[in-house]
C-alpha cells in the first residue's frame, strides 16, 4: 500500500476512505457503468501540446485523457485538473455542457481516478489555459488515495518500491526518466550517424569475461551447464571486429554480483563501442565529443550543475598520464620508482594499504585511487595505466609496463573506460593464465581463461580501440541525480517485509 499514515486516527481514516471508494466502485459495477471493462479511449491530444501550442489549438475539438488530480467544486460548475505524461491542464465541467446524469457521477470521481475526455480548449479569464468539457468518461477507478492526501511520498525506499507513486506525484521523477530516454537516443544517433552498427550479444555466457567482477551464476537444465549473467559484452564484440564488421556498439543490462551504493546496482547498463584501425587516442576523442554533444542536444548546454557544482564539458578536456596525476597530488613521482619493493616502502611510508606482495604497477594504482580520483571533478582523461590491472590492454611499446588505457572522471566518479585493444594472442593468453592463479588464490573477480577467444584473435584482429561508457552514471550527470537508484525506473532491492 501507499504512504501510510502512522497514527491510529490516520489509520481509521485510511480504512473508511478505501472502503468508501471500493463502495463507489460496486455501485458503477451494479449499473453496468464498471470503468474496467472500458478498453480503448481515442486521444487526439497531450496536455504538452495543448498549453504549448495554445495559439493553434484555441477552439479546437480535442480528446485527451490522464489521472484526475485535483477538484474544485462550485455547484453547478467545477474546475478540475488531469495529468498525462507530459504535464497538467485545466478542466471546466459544466452541468449544462455535459449533462445533470455525467454532472451528478463526474462529482464522485476521487482523485486519482483515470479519465478521458473530450471538449473545446480555452483560456479562462484569469487566463489559465483549460478545456470546457462536453463529455467526460470514467476510464479506471483508484482504489487507493495517493499519498500526498497526507503527507507526499517522501520516503526514499518507498518511492524506489512503488516507483508508479513516485511517478504520479513527484513530477521531477518522471522528467528524469523522459530525459533518460532522450539521452540514450542522442548517444545512438551519435554513433550512427558515424556508421557505427548496432549489435547484440549473450547475456548468458559460459565464461563470464570482458571486466574484472563476481558474476551471477545460474544453470541451464537442457545443457546441464552453469551459465553466468553477462558483466561486458567485450570479449564478444571483439569477436565481431575479427570478423570484419569494424566499428560496433552494444548497449544494453550487465549484471555484477557485487555491492549496492549510491554509484552501483547489480543491474545497470552499459555502452560499448569497438572501432578498427584507431587506439585509446582515438576513443578519447569519441568519448569527448559524444558526451559534449549528448549533453547540448539534450539540455541545449554544455554546462551542467551537479549537486551545486557547475560541470563544464566543453572541449578539450583535461588529459593526463596516472603517473602525472598521482605526482600533482601527491608529490610522489612513481616514474622514479625502480623497484616493486621501493614502492611497496612508500606506500607504508603513506599509510596505503595493500596485501600479499603487489606490483610498482598495482601500488601505483592504488595511490591513485586513494588520493587522486575523488577530486578529479570537471572532465579528466587519466591515461597509461599499470598493465598489472589492465589484463586486456595493449603494451605501450616504450613503456611495457603500461598499458594503453585511459578512464575517464566526471564529478570524481568514473564515467568511461577505453583500450587500446590487446590483439596478440600469445600475449593475451599469458595474461588470462595470470588472472588464472588470482582466482585460484581466492581473487573472484579475476578473468577466467576464454580459449575461444584467444582462438579467434589467432585468426588476427586488426588495431582497434575499445571504450565503455556508464549510461547510468552519464544520466546521473546529466540530470543531477545524485544516487544510481534516482535513474533506474526499478532498482534492485530486497523483498519488502510484510
Amino acid at each position: 500500500m501507499s504512504d501510510i499514515p502512522g497514527n491510529n486516527q490516520e489509520m481509521q481514516d485510511l480504512n473508511e476512505l478505501l472502503k468508501v471508494r471500493r463502495q463507489k466502485l460496486a455501485e458503477l459495477q451494479e449499473s453496468r457503468k464498471d470503468p474496467f471493462r472500458i478498453v480503448k479511449f481515442d486521444v487526439t491530444s497531450g496536455t504538452h501540446e495543448i498549453t504549448e501550442g495554445f495559439e493553434q489549438m484555441d477552439g479546437k475539438y480535442v480528446s485527451i485523457a490522464g489521472r484526475l488530480m485535483s477538484k474544485r467544486g462550485m455547484g453547478k460548475a467545477s474546475f478540475c485538473d488531469i495529468q498525462d505524461r507530459d504535464g497538467r491542464i485545466q478542466l471546466y465541467v459544466k452541468i449544462d455542457e455535459v449533462g445533470e446524469p455525467a454532472y451528478e457521477e463526474f462529482k464522485k470521481y476521487d482523485i486519482g481516478d483515470m479519465v478521458g475526455v473530450k471538449g473545446t480548449v480555452f483560456k479562462t479569464h484569469k487566463g489559465e489555459i483549460s478545456v470546457k468539457v462536453k463529455e467526460i468518461t470514467l476510464l479506471a477507478k483508484s482504489l487507493i488515495p495517493l499519498p500526498e492526501k497526507w503527507h507526499g511520498l517522501r520516503d526514499t525506499d518507498l518511492r524506489y518500491r512503488q516507483r508508479y507513486l513516485d511517478l504520479i506525484v513527484n513530477p521531477e521523477v518522471k522528467k528524469t526518466f523522459i530525459t533518460r530516454s532522450r539521452i540514450i537516443k542522442s548517444v545512438r544517433k551519435f554513433l550512427d550517424e558515424r556508421g557505427f552498427l548496432e549489435v547484440d550479444t549473450p547475456l548468458l555466457n559460459t565464461i563470464p569475461g570482458g571486466a574484472a567482477a563476481r558474476p551471477f551464476i545460474t544453470h541451464h537444465n537442457t545443457l546441464d551447464i552453469d551459465l553466468y549473467l553477462r558483466i561486458a559484452p567485450e570479449l564478444y564484440l571483439k569477436r565481431l571486429i575479427v570478423g570484419g564488421l569494424e566499428k560496433v556498439y552494444e548497449m544494453g543490462r550487465m549484471f555484477r554480483n557485487e555491492g549496492i551504493s549510491i554509484k552501483h546496482n547489480p543491474e545497470f547498463t552499459m555502452m560499448e563501442v569497438y572501432e578498427a584501425y584507431t587506439d585509446y587516442k582515438g576513443m578519447m576523442d569519441l568519448a569527448e565529443s559524444l558526451i559534449s554533444s549528448v549533453a547540448q542536444e539534450v539540455l541545449g548546454s554544455m554546462r551542467v550543475v551537479y549537486q551545486e557544482k557547475e560541470v563544464d564539458l566543453t572541449p578539450p578536456w583535461t588529459r593526463m598520464t596516472m603517473i602525472e596525476a598521482v605526482k600533482n597530488r601527491t608529490g610522489i613521482d612513481f616514474g622514479a620508482i625502480k623497484t616493486d619493493e621501493d614502492a611497496r616502502k612508500k606506500a607504508k611510508e603513506e599509510n596505503v594499504r595493500f596485501e600479499g606482495s603487489p606490483s610498482k604497477g598495482e601500488i601505483l594504482y592504488r595511490f591513485f585511487e586513494e588520493f587522486v580520483e575523488a577530486h578529479l571533478y570537471q572532465p579528466t582523461f587519466i591515461y597509461d595505466y599499470p598493465v598489472e590491472v589492465s589484463p586486456l590492454t595493449k603494451r605501450k611499446p616504450d613503456m611495457p609496463d603500461f598499458a594503453e588505457r585511459f578512464e575517464l572522471f566526471i564529478t570524481g566518479r568514473e564515467m568511461g573506460n577505453a583500450y587500446s585493444e590487446l590483439n596478440d594472442p600469445i600475449d593475451q593468453k599469458n595474461r588470462f593464465l595470470q588472472q588464472v592463479k588470482k582466482r585460484e588464490a581466492g581473487d573472484e573477480e579475476a578473468s577466467m581463461m576464454d580459449e575461444d577467444y584467444i582462438n579467434a584473435l589467432e585468426y588476427g584482429m586488426p588495431p582497434t580501440g575499445g571504450l565503455g561508457i556508464g549510461i547510468d552514471r552519464l544520466v546521473m550527470l546529466l540530470t543531477d541525480s545524485y544516487s544510481i537508484r534516482d535513474v533506474l525506473l526499478f532498482p534492485t532491492m530486497k523483498p519488502a517485509l510484510r
